[in-house]
C-alpha cells in the first residue's frame, strides 16, 4: 500500500519552515499593533454570496478557482479566496456601524484552485489589515506605510519597489472606462481570447496582461491621468505628498489596477526581482464602493494584503528554537521524579527535553540530536541528596547541584 500524499496544491508546514510564517506573522502583528490596527479572525468559510457578489459572477475567481460546497440543507458554501470581504461582511453581521473608524488586521489560510507555483498554493496564507470609514487621502498613506514599515522591520524593504497608481473616482472611472472599451474594440483581432473576454466583463484587467500581444495594443490604450477629474488628482496629489512626507518611494505604474467597480483612487503593489513571475508580494489599495455592494450603506475602505509564503522564501535564516535542557533518569526508579523536574523547570521558563527511553547512551545521543545545551542526570545516588549531576555538554565539565538551586545554576545555558 502506497503511502498517503498531500493534496496537490496544498504544503506541509513542517518546523523549519513554519518558523519562518511564524516570524512574518508575529512581525506584522506587532508592527499593526503600533498602527492601531487589532487582530481579527473570520471563519474560512463563507456563504457564497459573499465572494459571488464582491468579486463579481463572472470572474475568474468566481468561475474558475473558488472551492465551493453544497451543504446537506441546500445551503452553497465556499473556502474564503480572500479576506477582504470577509472582514466587512463581519463589521455589518456584527452591527460595528457606529464604531467607525474600525482598523482590523487578519492573518490565516486562503483558497484557491489554481495551478501550483512556486510561491503560489491552492491553499496558502496571507496577513492583511484593512481601514473602514476613513475617506481622506491620509487613510491611504497610513495603510501604505504600515505594509512599508513591516517589510522594513523583515528586512525585506531594501529588495522591493512600491508601484502606485490611482483609479480615480467613480466618475473619472466610469469615463476612462467608456475610453477604453472603444479603443480595444478597434484591436479585438489583435487580443488574446482572454483580453477579448475581459473587454465586456471588466476592461481594465487587460491593461496588466502579461500576454505578449496584449501589451502591444496596451502601449497604444488611452492613458488613465488625462481622464481625471480635479477631485481625483487632488486626492493622489496627496497621497504622493504623504508618502514622500514619510520618505517612502514609488514608482508610477498606469497599468497597475483592479478590475471591480468599487476600487477607486490609490493602488498599490509592493514587487521584488527575486520570486520570478510571482513578483507581488503585497498589495492593495481604495474601495469605496465594496461595502455598499455587500448591502450596507456608502463607506469608504482602504487595506492590503501579503502573501505569507512568498514573504517567507525572502527572509534571512530566522532564529531557532532555545536549545533546550535534557533531562536524563538514570534507571526507571528516578523517572517520576526527573517528570516532575522537568515541569518545574519548564514552568520557570526553561526549554526541557525530557529523555523517555533507553540506556544512558542513548538518552544523551537524543540530547545533542536536539542540541540540548545541558543535561540533568538524575540517578538514585543523586536524589538520595536531594540533588542531580549538570554536565556541560560543549565542555563536558559536570559537576552535582542540589534540586533546590537547579534553577538558577540552568539559567546560565540560557
Amino acid at each position: 500500500m502506497s503511502a498517503l500524499q498531500p493534496v496537490r496544491g496544498t504544503h506541509d508546514l513542517l518546523p523549519d519552515e513554519m518558523r519562518r510564517h511564524r516570524r512574518v506573522t508575529e512581525q506584522a502583528t506587532a508592527t499593526a499593533e503600533l498602527y492601531g490596527y487589532q487582530f481579527m479572525a473570520t471563519p474560512i468559510f463563507e456563504f457564497s454570496e459573499v465572494f459571488k457578489r464582491t468579486l463579481g459572477e463572472t470572474s475568474d475567481v468566481v468561475m474558475k478557482e473558488m472551492y465551493t460546497f453544497a451543504m446537506k440543507d441546500g445551503e452553497e458554501i465556499t473556502l474564503r479566496p480572500e479576506n477582504t470581504a470577509s472582514v466587512v461582511r463581519a463589521m455589518l453581521s456584527g452591527g460595528l456601524l457606529q464604531s467607525l473608524p474600525l482598523k482590523y488586521f487578519y492573518a490565516g489560510p486562503m483558497f484557491r484552485h489554481e495551478r501550483p507555483q512556486k510561491g503560489r498554493q491552492r491553499q496558502f496564507h496571507q496577513i492583511g489589515i484593512e481601514l473602514l470609514g476613513v475617506a481622506q487621502p491620509l487613510g491611504d498613506v497610513e495603510v501604505i506605510a504600515c505594509g512599508a514599515e513591516i517589510l522594513d522591520r523583515l528586512g525585506l524593504l531594501a529588495g522591493t519597489r512600491l508601484e502606485l497608481n490611482t483609479l480615480g473616482d467613480m466618475e473619472s472611472r466610469k469615463v476612462y472606462r467608456a475610453a477604453l472599451v472603444e479603443y480595444f474594440r478597434g484591436h479585438l483581432e489583435e487580443l488574446s481570447a482572454d483580453s477579448r473576454d475581459r473587454l465586456h466583463r471588466n476592461p481594465l484587467r487587460i491593461l496588466d496582461s502579461k500576454n505578449n500581444d496584449d501589451r502591444r495594443v496596451v502601449a497604444g490604450a488611452p492613458r488613465f491621468e488625462t481622464f481625471l477629474n480635479e477631485a481625483s488628482q487632488e486626492f493622489f496629489a496627496a497621497v504622493r505628498e504623504g508618502l514622500d512626507a514619510l520618505g517612502i518611494a514609488y514608482e508610477l505604474n498606469p497599468h497597475l489596477v483592479r478590475g471591480l467597480d468599487y476600487y477607486c483612487h490609490t493602488a498599490f503593489e509592493f514587487k521584488t526581482d527575486r520570486l520570478g513571475a510571482q513578483d507581488t508580494i503585497m498589495g492593495g489599495g481604495r474601495y469605496d464602493g465594496l461595502v455598499e455592494t455587500m448591502g450596507g450603506p456608502p463607506m469608504p475602505g482602504v487595506g492590503w494584503a501579503a502573501g505569507i509564503e512568498r514573504m517567507a522564501m525572502l527572509l534571512a535564516e530566522p532564529p531557532g528554537p532555545p536549545r533546550p535542557i535534557a533531562v536524563v533518569p538514570v534507571g526507571g526508579a528516578t523517572e517520576r521524579e526527573a517528570l516532575c523536574i522537568a515541569q518545574r523547570l519548564r514552568r520557570a521558563g526553561i526549554a526541557v527535553e525530557l529523555g523517555y527511553g533507553g540506556n544512558l547512551k542513548k538518552r544523551l545521543q537524543r540530547a545533542n540530536k536536539v542540541g540540548a545545551r545541558a543535561a540533568v542526570l538524575l540517578g538514585e545516588d543523586e536524589l538520595a541528596q536531594q540533588s542531580a549531576t549538570v554536565r556541560d555538554l560543549e565542555t563536558g565539565v559536570q559537576e552535582l547541584v542540589s534540586l533546590d538551586a537547579l534553577n538558577e545554576r540552568l539559567a546560565r545555558f540560557s
